[in-house]
C-alpha cells in the first residue's frame, strides 16, 4: 500500500514532534462495513503514530468495540479520539475528530498531539478563570467542510 505522508511531510512532522513532553493516545474507530474512508483514516494514523514513540494508537471497530465507543462520547466513524496516556491511564480531554484529518484539518491533528502532550491548553489566565465558573456542561463542535 502506498504511503499517505511523503517524506518531506514526515520530517516536518518529527520536528514538530520534537516539542513532544509526555504520551499522547490516539483511539481510531471505524468499521469493516459501510466505511469509504475508514481505511485511510486508519493509515494516516498509523503514520502519523509511527514517527515518535511518545504517540500510539488503538484501533477499534464501532460496531465490536461498542461500549468502549460509548466512553469516549463517539457515535460517528471514522472517528479519533486524542487523549493523555499515563502509564496505563488514559484519560480523554474531549478531543476528538470525525472523518480524515486532510488539508488543513491534519495541521490541526498535529497540533492537538502537541497540546495534549505537553498537558496544557494554551488558554490565557482569564480564559481558564471563565471556564471555571461555567455552572452547565458545553458542547463545543466545530464541523469543517473543504471548498
Amino acid at each position: 500500500m502506498e504511503r499517505l505522508l511523503n517524506d518531506q511531510i514526515v520530517k516536518q512532522i518529527e520536528g514538530a514532534f520534537h516539542q513532544l513532553k509526555q504520551p499522547v493516545q490516539m483511539l481510531f474507530f471505524g468499521s469493516g462495513k459501510d466505511c469509504e474512508y475508514c481505511a485511510d483514516a486508519r493509515q494516516l494514523l498509523e503514520e502519523v503514530a509511527a514517527v515518535n514513540d511518545k504517540i500510539s494508537l488503538k484501533i477499534y471497530d464501532i460496531q465490536t468495540d461498542k461500549d468502549i465507543a460509548e466512553k469516549y462520547n463517539v457515535d460517528k466513524f471514522p472517528a479519533i479520539v486524542i487523549a493523555a496516556k499515563d502509564s496505563e491511564q488514559i484519560s480523554n480531554l474531549g478531543i476528538q475528530f470525525s472523518g480524515v484529518p486532510s488539508g488543513h484539518e491534519f495541521s490541526m491533528l498535529v497540533n492537538d498531539l502537541l497540546l495534549v502532550s505537553n498537558r496544557d491548553s494554551g488558554l490565557s489566565p482569564a480564559v481558564r478563570e471563565f471556564l471555571k465558573n461555567l455552572s452547565q456542561p458545553v458542547l463545543l463542535q466545530v464541523f469543517v467542510t473543504p471548498t
